[in-house]
């Protein structure tokens, strides 16, 4: 990891929910993770409006809705009934293994 990346315990595929902002109380799928800016994806959330031009002529240009990215401190880990959490670790048979803080279930 390089002196300005963010450190985070999220990964992609996780579940989580977003805390603050127009689609507060939502919950996705971590599609990304951008460390260099501090920034996660969220499939379906803080959807925006982009501007595309054709890339060939047979392509179409057009107004398209794409994921914008969500700053890391405004999601959180979901557990499997569905309340944020903290993610802490916990070794177990010699393995490191993510455990939400809340509950204390396997992530």
């Amino acid at each position: 990891m390089t002196k300005n990346q963010v450190n985070t315990k999220l990964k992609r595929d996780d579940t989580v929910k977003i805390l603050t902002g127009k689609d507060k109380g939502k919950t996705g799928k971590i599609l990304r993770i951008d460390r260099n800016r501090g920034r996660v994806y969220i499939q379906g959330l803080n959807m925006v409006k982009k501007a595309v031009r054709p890339k060939s002529q047979q392509e179409k240009g057009g107004i398209i809705e794409i994921e914008a990215a969500v700053a890391l401190s405004n999601v959180a880990a979901v557990t499997k009934n569905g309340e944020a959490t903290r993610i802490g670790y916990k070794i177990e048979n010699g393995k490191k293994i993510r455990i939400a803080k809340k509950t204390g279930e396997e992530l």
